[in-house]
């Protein structure tokens, strides 16, 4: 720490000293007054006592008199706003004032001293001023030092290389840099048991200590600090160790062979086995706080992906903080979130090498689109890329990017073995977000987006919405809330009965699920399945909706239970059934299973296996929504014995040619021998239509 300045201290200005810019120091100063010069040494005094300054007395001298020169001058402006305080606040945070009091010793100095400075008397309401300028140069220094720590934590590498994690081949490269940059590099390294004790360093760490490297081996590195400053290590490495901080970064004080302190900065971070057990410390040792190569080097293979060679992730959401930070209003940034169509299958046709060096070509084609703008890519997970653009007047707009991503995937690329492969890709894209949005919230949000196109099928792109991103985030919120409000019995199972159109004689019973929620009231069947269905939670809950029907269920009516795709693909299905059936003794013809359609037509994993199954040992199958899917062959190939017609069919029975169509359709049916149930039936003129249309069967609230 800097001694208290003695009078007459004169040095020369260091090289490495900040310089003096137009703006710091105005061109026409004349000598500073007595009181002026008193006021400055004694900032500089206080100050200095807070954090380390690297300068000479004389120089600390030099800049504070300068700081105190922008101080006065912003106090004897008429700006409102003074930019010559803002600027003297940062340039205390370029001089390292940086210290946990160097602010608060300011604020106290200069809110004393300016107020009885004979130079200022003459401004109006003095007070007030020093005050307005005090808070502008507090604003500046809030700003620079926001900045100076934002900057140093994008620049530190959160992560080790993590050798056994590796294949052998990228092991042996991985050591082989380590080892170069090791040995080479200029900041010292040292690798240490996590008890401190010394296990190699290099050359670079021996010459800061003006020791042999052999000399240090065995040593605890704890011992190689001034006595004073080694618990302070000790404590940082045991917070570290325990997981309670990411990282260690302290200044320390070296002690050299010939016991003389020198000021380092250490970096330190602790390497694990997989099972997650420390093995090792590794320390960075750095004569001032600047990055070093190896330092570098660790943090781009923490931060890159190591196939393509793009940014990764985390740096990604680093690099959108930056960037919404420094938007330009007027234009503001634009980002893809982009997600190669149909890639496990590419994958699975090509191979691993194939798949891989086609990424790789996805990758090259995606920067070569947004070569010409100031734009980053990314790849942030499997075959997901993220394309962030920092738009000008001249960038294109999204409708033109769009086209262009996909003109250039589009062309075809030869792989190894002659294989000419052409992908497409659904992108999410939000345009223009607000700058005070959060990275990982940006993220999100064009994660929904990205999903929205990819609902509509292949090499689709969508826009951000915030009404449907509001809509979607509740659904989401819902949808993960579900299985607990599910084991703490607020879904229920709900019973509505399936009538005989000719006489209004009871046909069935169907089993559906309500959810009571507390806030949003009851929730319905539709809506219950398609959140079980986005979760995973439709097989459990599905099991446990057929074993409550069937604990219900009686021997004269059938009890009628819809199923999902994932449902009827499960290959433990028909397993399950049998199951329920012998804990419930309900007879197999009492249950009948409802089969989407689409699922049959598309012959999902399990799906027409185990509608044959359930025929054998009884279970009837009810091909549900049909008629929206050219499924009429689907009568002749699976034994089904009743069909229900596509409530997205029904509803369009009023326009002469679905009407038609319906009409006809029906027909088939009963020639087919099967029956008909019409849903979503309200009222005695739909119950008349469908029953004229020849409709056995229905159902809905007119029936109760």
């Amino acid at each position: 720490m800097t001694a208290p300045f003695p009078d007459g201290d004169e040095h020369p200005a260091s090289p490495d000293a900040p310089k003096r810019t137009a703006s710091s120091a105005s061109p026409k100063r004349k000598s500073a007054a007595p009181t002026r010069a008193t006021l400055a040494r004694k900032w500089a005094y206080l100050v200095t006592g807070t954090a380390y300054l690297p300068y000479t007395h004389a120089q600390i001298e030099e800049h504070f008199a300068a700081l105190l020169d922008e101080v006065f001058a912003a106090v004897l402006s008429d700006d409102a706003e003074p930019a010559q305080a803002t600027e003297a606040g940062a340039r205390l945070v370029a001089l390292r004032c940086v210290g946990p009091d160097s602010l608060r010793r300011t604020m106290e100095v200069l809110g004393k001293g300016l107020l009885h400075e004979p130079e200022l008397r003459s401004v109006k309401s003095l007070p007030e001023r020093v005050l307005q300028v005090l808070g502008a140069l507090a604003s500046g220094y809030g700003e620079a030092l926001r900045e100076s720590i934002q900057t140093q934590q994008e620049d530190l590498t959160r992560t080790l290389v993590t050798l056994e994690r590796e294949t052998r081949r990228e092991l042996v490269l991985t050591q082989a840099r380590f080892e170069q940059l090791f040995t080479g590099s200029k900041t010292g390294v040292a690798v240490t048991r996590v008890d401190g004790r010394v296990q190699r360093v290099n050359p670079a760490f021996a010459e800061m200590l003006n020791r042999p490297v052999s000399d240090l081996i065995g040593l605890n590195l704890h011992d190689l600090v001034h006595r004073e400053d080694a618990d302070g290590l000790r404590e940082g490495y045991r917070k570290l160790l325990e997981g309670k901080s990411q990282r260690l970064e302290l200044s320390r004080r070296l002690v050299t062979e010939d016991e003389e302190p020198t000021w380092a900065g250490f970096t330190g971070a602790v390497i694990r086995d997989p099972a997650g057990e420390a093995q090792q410390l590794i320390t960075l040792v750095e004569s001032d706080t600047d990055v070093s190569l190896l330092h570098r080097q660790l943090s781009r293979q923490a931060l890159h992906d190591p196939l393509t060679g793009l940014p990764n992730r985390q740096f990604f959401g680093t690099r959108l903080e930056r960037a919404l930070r420094h938007a330009d209003p007027a234009f503001g940034v634009t980002v893809y979130h982009l997600d190669v169509d149909g890639f496990s299958l590419i994958a699975g046709g090509l191979g691993q090498k194939q798949s891989d060096d086609l990424l790789k070509n996805v990758a090259a084609k995606l920067r070569a689109v947004v070569g010409g703008e100031d734009a980053l890519v990314a790849r942030i997970g499997g075959d997901e890329f993220g394309i962030l653009i920092q738009n000008t007047a001249t960038s294109p707009d999204v409708a033109t990017v769009i086209g262009m991503i996909n003109q250039e995937l589009a062309e075809p690329v030869y792989l190894e073995g002659g294989s000419g492969v052409a992908v497409s890709a659904c992108v999410g894209v939000v345009h223009r977000p607000p700058r005070d949005i959060a990275p990982n919230e940006l993220l999100r949000v064009s994660d929904m987006t990205l999903r929205r196109a990819q609902s509509n099928g292949y090499r689709q792109w969508a826009l951000s919405d915030s009404t449907l991103d509001t809509r979607e985030r509740h659904e989401f919120g819902l949808a993960v809330s579900m299985a607990g409000a599910w084991e703490i019995g607020e879904i229920e199972v709900h019973f509505r009965p399936l009538t005989w159109l000719s006489d209004s004689t009871p046909a069935g019973i169907e089993a559906r699920l309500a959810w009571n929620h507390p806030r949003h009231g009851r929730i319905g069947h539709d809506t219950c399945v398609r959140f079980a269905d986005e979760t995973g939670l439709v097989v459990p809950l599905g099991e446990w909706l057929i074993r409550t029907a069937c604990e219900e269920a009686d021997d004269r009516l059938p009890m009628v239970v819809g199923l999902t795709p994932h449902q009827v693909a499960d290959p433990d299905l028909v397993g399950s059934v049998r199951q329920v059936l012998t804990m419930t003794g309900l007879g197999p013809s009492r249950l009948r299973l409802g089969f989407p359609a689409g699922a049959v037509l598309a012959e999902l994993g399990e799906t027409v296996d185990n509608l044959h199954l359930l025929a054998e040992i009884g279970v009837d199958a009810e091909l549900q929504d049909f008629g929206a899917a050219g499924d009429v062959v689907c009568l002749v190939d699976v034994p089904v014995r009743t069909v229900r017609i596509a409530p997205r069919l029904a509803e369009r029975r009023t326009e002469p040619l679905a009407e038609r169509s319906l009409r006809n359709l029906i027909e088939t049916a009963t020639i087919a021998g099967t029956t008909v149930i019409a849903d979503g039936i309200d009222s005695t003129g739909d119950a008349g239509w469908w029953q004229s249309a020849g409709a056995h069967i229905g159902a809905g609230r007119y029936f109760g």
